[in-house]
């Protein structure tokens, strides 16, 4: 039987037809920043009444196009123009590859004939590129234009999601045709979602039987299949505690006695001991990073190690494993919970998890004169009941809301975990809020942080968006101050912020409520008065200049070799 064949199309410059092939794939807004090798693609928005939002610098279209990705699980979208639009966008392209978020990112280019003739305003943003996206592509011919983007957007979301480029040339945006949309994306060496081995599940499911202190890892590869559902049900039925990576946060509610919380360099005590004690460990979705694994020539000695990913180019790269399932998640946990494996006896496991977890708790020393970051960060969980996106910058106030949020949803913390990209916060919190609206969205941020993206208070003022942010001040680079103190012999080299613009000026300058918390006494009913209102607010509080994040694994110790709070 004969393909259909492609009906022709009414005749379309290349901005218009790019357009038109995003409303077929169901995009429904664009993060940019307009330039001259752009205009044909913003003349198309203006005439097509496309909903474009308007950043303030190239880097945070990227960044709040990853907020968008991850509180939708759609790719976000990018328009930037060419050189240094394109390599402004550079910094959130690597922060989603280190990610896997879906991203499709177009930027402008000198037209063909210039390209190479270091033309203004031209940069080599393939070659930049071709390392942190699954792929990029510049565009020659206007008629393969939908092909590439429809092959940009399956290449995005598929696999092991994450940015994919598209370079076109200013002459090919205005170059005309009445060429067809292509019926199917056609990549035969692309498979994105390799068949699960079911024999080595049941050998898994057979190591699961007789394991007496099972583990369960959780990691970001969980919320990419959205697989929550499939990992609460195995940790119930087989009474398998789990551990979540920092990216894995919200798989597991918080309170749940299944979970353990989250392990690592600034994990729980049980988790990380649950990691160094457990004589199998399942690992779905996490990568075995540096931050987790500090030492991996000691991680997990007592274990057998099985490691369950979409890409297989994660096994065995960090830590050697036993058994690696290479595929979705949720369709390996599908097969695991069809297994008949009789469940493994458990009980005293547990019981030591729990004396663990009794014996040391997440906890910090109170104040009655200042005002505890951990604790700010309760009250907003309380105020919130846990059902926020919590989005974050990178820094102390990350990990403290890492801690001590009450998380219970999947997708519920954006933060940058691989990159650890300062800045990404406030961008992120947008493109989170613009994608849902009708949910409450937080933003945890540092004083360092939001020096760098805070021309975004900006859009948050443009499009009246209710996000709560946050400021956690203590005057320093925190993260970086602790490591100087703990490591450096105190040598605050270049942490220690002199001098500090007035935050609430700088919100006022912008149009948003603002407010300046500074006394532990009244600290919650501030905080309550602030979160009460309907619309935007920053939240600005005075914490301690040298309080930790605790507890803490040095780098080059193992998980059972935790710093704790005195």
């Amino acid at each position: 039987m004969q393909a259909p064949e492609e009906q022709p199309m009414p005749v379309r410059n290349g901005a218009e037809l790019l357009l038109d092939t995003l409303t077929a794939q169901n995009v429904e807004m664009i993060f940019g920043y307009p330039g001259g090798a752009v205009l044909p693609l913003y003349d198309a928005v203006y005439r097509q009444k496309f909903r474009h939002i308007l950043v303030r610098h190239e880097q945070a279209a990227a960044h709040a196009a990853e907020g968008y990705a991850k509180a939708t699980g759609k790719p976000g979208v990018v328009f930037v123009t060419s050189g240094p639009g394109a390599t402004n966008a550079i910094t959130g392209i690597a922060d989603a590859m280190m990610d896997s978020i879906p991203l499709v990112v177009f930027t402008g280019q000198v037209g063909t004939q210039a390209i190479g003739s270091d033309a203004f305003q031209e940069a080599d943003i393939l070659s930049m590129t071709a390392s942190i996206t699954k792929n990029n592509y510049q565009v020659h011919d206007v008629r393969d234009l939908p092909r590439i983007i429809n092959e940009a957007f399956y290449v995005a979301s598929t696999g092991r999601k994450g940015p994919v480029l598209i370079d076109l040339p200013k002459n090919i945006a205005n170059q005309t045709t009445n060429a067809p949309f292509p019926e199917q994306v056609n990549l035969p060496q692309y498979q994105p979602a390799p068949t699960v081995d079911k024999h080595r599940v049941a050998q898994l499911m057979q190591a699961l039987s007789q394991a007496h202190k099972p583990v369960l890892l959780v990691g970001n590869g969980v919320h990419a299949a959205a697989a929550q559902t499939e990992v609460q049900r195995f940790a119930q039925r087989y009474q398998v505690p789990v551990v979540a990576t920092l990216l894995g946060l919200g798989v597991m509610p918080t309170n749940d006695p299944m979970f353990l919380g989250m392990g690592g360099m600034h994990g729980t005590y049980a988790a990380n001991m649950a990691l160094s004690e457990c004589d199998l460990l399942i690992n779905v979705g996490s990568r075995f990073d540096d931050r987790l694994a500090t030492a991996p020539q000691r991680f997990a000695p007592h274990a057998t190690i099985a490691h369950i990913d979409i890409d297989a180019a994660e096994m065995d790269k960090v830590i050697a494993t036993t058994y690696q399932l290479v595929g979705d998640a949720k369709a390996v946990l599908k097969l695991m919970l069809r297994s008949s494996a009789t469940r493994p006896e458990v009980s005293a496991w547990h019981q030591q998890l729990q004396e663990w977890q009794s014996q040391h708790p997440m906890h910090y020393q109170k104040s009655a004169t200042e005002i505890k970051p951990q604790q700010v960060v309760e009250l907003v969980g309380e105020l919130t009941h846990g059902d926020a996106y919590v989005v974050t910058d990178v820094g102390q106030h990350q990990m403290w809301a890492a801690q001590y949020y009450p998380f219970k949803h999947q997708h519920q913390l954006i933060t940058s975990g691989g990159l650890g990209t300062m800045g990404f916060g406030l961008p992120a919190a947008i493109g989170a809020k613009l994608a849902a609206p009708d949910k409450p969205v937080v933003l945890f941020i540092g004083d360092g942080g939001i020096q760098m993206t805070s021309e975004e208070l900006e859009v948050i003022a443009t499009y009246d968006l209710d996000i709560k942010i946050v400021l956690l001040n203590n005057h320093t680079l925190g993260m970086v101050r602790q490591w100087q103190d703990l490591f450096y012999d105190q040598r605050r080299s270049q942490t220690m912020f002199e001098h500090q613009p007035n935050f609430m000026k700088l919100a006022e300058a912008y149009g948003l409520a603002a407010h300046h918390l500074t006394d532990p006494q009244t600290v919650a009913a501030d905080l309550a008065k602030a979160f009460a209102a309907p619309h935007a607010a920053l939240i600005e509080v005075a914490i301690p200049a040298l309080e930790p994040v605790m507890p803490m694994i040095a780098p080059g110790s193992a998980n059972n070799e935790m710093m704790e709070s005195d």
